[in-house]
C-alpha cells in the first residue's frame, strides 16, 4: 500500500475540500482512541488467537461460512497455503471443515461454537467500552458524536471487510 500526503492549508480554505488543522488533529485524535479500544478489545483472546487467525472469524462471522477459496480470498491468502493455516485453526477449536453438499471436492469452513464464543467476546468488549465513553456525554455531545460519524462515515465511504480485517473489525 503506498501512502502519499500533501500539504493541508492552514485555514482549509471554504471550498477547498481541504480540511483545516484543528479538524485533521481531532479526527487523528479520534482515530487513535478509537484503536486503543481495539486493542484492548482484541487483549484478551490474543495469548490463544492470533490476529490473522481473528480475521478468519470475522469473516465467517460477517459472511456466514464459505469455501476455502472464498475465504481465503477475504483474508488475502493463497489457497494452499490457507489450507495449512485452517488446519492449524481446526485444530484450535475455533472453526470446522466440510464437505460442500454441492460438490465432494469443495471444501466448507465454518465458525464452531467456541470460535463464534471468541468473535462475540471481542466485539462485546469493544461495544461495552466504546458505551461507557458514550455515556459520558451529555446529549447534546452524544448527538455531536453520532452526526460527526455519519457525516464522517458518508464521506469516507463504507470501508469493505477486507480493508477492516488487518484491525480485527
Amino acid at each position: 500500500m503506498k501512502i502519499t500526503t500533501t500539504a493541508v492549508p492552514p485555514s482549509g480554505e471554504p471550498g477547498s475540500g481541504s480540511p483545516d488543522d484543528a479538524a485533521l488533529t481531532s479526527t487523528l485524535t479520534a482515530s487513535r482512541a478509537l484503536l486503543g479500544m481495539i486493542a484492548r478489545s482484541l487483549a484478551p483472546v490474543m495469548d490463544t488467537v492470533t490476529l490473522p487467525q481473528f480475521r478468519v472469524l470475522v469473516v465467517l462471522s460477517n459472511f456466514g461460512p464459505l469455501r476455502m477459496g472464498e475465504l481465503a480470498q477475504h483474508v488475502g491468502a493463497n489457497q494452499s497455503s490457507f489450507s495449512r493455516f485452517a488446519d492449524r485453526m481446526v485444530a484450535g477449536g475455533l472453526i470446522a471443515r466440510s464437505a460442500s453438499p454441492d460438490s465432494r471436492r469443495e471444501v466448507i469452513i465454518s465458525l464452531t461454537a467456541e470460535g463464534a464464543r471468541v468473535y462475540a467476546e471481542v466485539t462485546g468488549a469493544r461495544k461495552q467500552e466504546i458505551a461507557l465513553v458514550l455515556e459520558k456525554l451529555s446529549p447534546a455531545d452524544l448527538d455531536a458524536v453520532r452526526a460527526g460519524f455519519e457525516v464522517f462515515a458518508r464521506a469516507a465511504g463504507e470501508p469493505s471487510a477486507d480493508e477492516t480485517l488487518i484491525l480485527g473489525i
